[in-house]
């Protein structure tokens, strides 16, 4: 009776958990585009790959309120429910720090100052690849919690490390950027918004890593 309630699980919980970090999958190279555009003066295509990444966060919270609003009370679950919600939150926020990205890129009326445009660029190709990897995350989490695998725990492991390591190159990206345009900028605005943009461009990958820590701790033994 337990493999029986564990599989209702799988085919109900996990695979809306799927569908959601493959919004967040989605929504990676758009922001790389939409990212790369704004550098360029006068870019028509901004608006609607914004668009398009409010559209996927739209489509997640649907997700999400589902995965929320459907979860039976007494249902058997191979993890802890808060470490799921948790993972949940924290996949989710993913998302909204890339929407809120984009709205701060569009602030300014004038692209990203030539001087800083190689290290904001080297920041967000530095927070797409743990964005992607979450969805190969949960596929993977799926896969073990139905069989228990523990070559596919390592496997998961492995990746958990490769999100890690992500985050750290990001976060130096982050400082050199910020260090960069303290050093360029000097319009007091104009370093106030890109030092927020970095920031919030920086969290995207911070995000990813409590993700994957989340997860972790759900194939903790």
């Amino acid at each position: 009776m337990r493999f029986l309630l564990s599989s209702i699980f799988y085919r109900s919980p996990f695979q809306n958990l799927q569908r959601h970090a493959d919004k967040v999958r989605e929504c990676a190279q758009m922001f790389k585009r939409a990212a790369e555009c704004h550098i360029k003066d006068h870019c028509a295509e901004f608006e609607t790959l914004t668009d398009e990444v409010a559209r996927l966060e739209s489509e997640a919270d649907a997700i999400k309120r589902n995965i929320r609003n459907h979860l039976p009370r007494g249902i058997l679950m191979p993890v802890d429910k808060f470490e799921f919600f948790q993972y949940l939150r924290e996949q989710d926020k993913v998302l909204d720090e890339v929407e809120e990205a984009l709205f701060w890129l569009s602030f300014r009326p004038s692209s990203v100052p030539s001087e800083i445009v190689e290290e904001f660029m080297a920041l967000v190709d530095a927070v797409i690849p743990p964005i992607e990897k979450l969805s190969d995350l949960v596929r993977m989490a799926t896969d073990y919690f139905r069989s228990g695998s523990e070559k596919q725990r390592a496997k998961m492991k492995s990746l958990i490390r490769d999100i890690r390591q992500h985050e750290k190159e990001a976060d130096i990206l982050e400082r050199e950027l910020k260090q960069k345009i303290f050093m360029n900028i000097k319009e007091t605005l104009a370093v106030f918004h890109l030092i927020r943009l970095a920031e919030i461009v920086g969290s995207i990958a911070d995000h990813a890593e409590n993700a994957s820590d989340r997860m972790r701790a759900m194939i903790a033994r």
